[in-house]
């Protein structure tokens, strides 16, 4: 897909909230319909953190967004990226809004991306033809953090260094590979099973909160004037 299309975006990481969680969610809860807040509260009570896709200098605009809403899809509430040669950037039309409800995190180097994982006690995983487990092996895997490749190049050395190991998508036909968008989803369908709802409270809390400043019109103005007389 080409980058130079309208429907194509480039993203931005997510902020730290302006106001605490509580706060947030005390002021923006009012303002939407009660089925709207029910249905926020059903997606946050199922996410995960401990399942991330991280796409390491992704070229496709197509590519990057078919992640993005497969992320969404099976619950896993961060997204990592790897911005080297080419800036991170989405198609729309293929995200069809998830990008809103995803904690985005950008890294200028895979050394740096990796150090981030690792610190947080992360288990790196990559696909490879020749993989050890399939991608149900990795839903036993307390956190575990799998990277999608370039798709021209495939994953960095690095990656495959730091990598805790690697998996296989079973495949019976002639094809030999799956291009990153369905490679992804089949992943983070299998893997997530058996990870949903297990954040914390103060975790949940806060997931809401970014779902109403994402969800209310002027989110900003309505909080500032229920909240700005405390300050920030």
């Amino acid at each position: 897909m080409r980058r130079d299309l309208p429907e194509v975006v480039a993203l931005d990481a997510a902020l730290p909230l302006p106001w605490p969680a509580a706060d947030v969610v005390r002021a923006l809860a009012p303002v939407v319909t009660d089925a709207r807040l029910a249905r926020m509260r059903e997606v946050v009570a199922a996410r995960t953190r401990s399942l991330i896709p991280v796409l390491e200098d992704l070229a496709d605009p197509h590519n990057g967004a078919a992640v993005m809403r497969s992320a969404d899809a099976f619950g896993c509430h961060e997204v990592h990226v790897i911005e080297q040669r080419h800036p991170f950037a989405v198609s729309t039309r293929v995200t069809r809004g998830t990008h809103r409800w995803l904690d985005l995190h950008k890294h200028e180097s895979t050394e740096r991306c990796l150090s981030h994982l690792a610190a947080r006690g992360y288990a790196v995983y990559v696909a490879a033809m020749d993989g050890a487990v399939g991608p149900e092996a990795i839903a036993e895997v307390p956190r575990a953090a799998i990277v999608f490749g370039n798709e021209h190049r495939g994953v960095s050395p690095a990656v495959r260094a730091a990598a805790a190991g690697t998996y296989a998508i079973p495949m019976v036909g002639f094809v030999e590979s799956l291009n990153v968008s369905v490679a992804s989803a089949i992943t983070l369908y299998v893997a997530s099973r058996g990870r949903h709802g297990d954040l914390d409270p103060d975790e949940r809390e806060e997931i809401l909160a970014r779902y109403l400043i994402a969800q209310v019109t002027d989110a900003d103005r309505v909080l500032e004037r229920a909240l700005g007389e405390r300050g920030p």
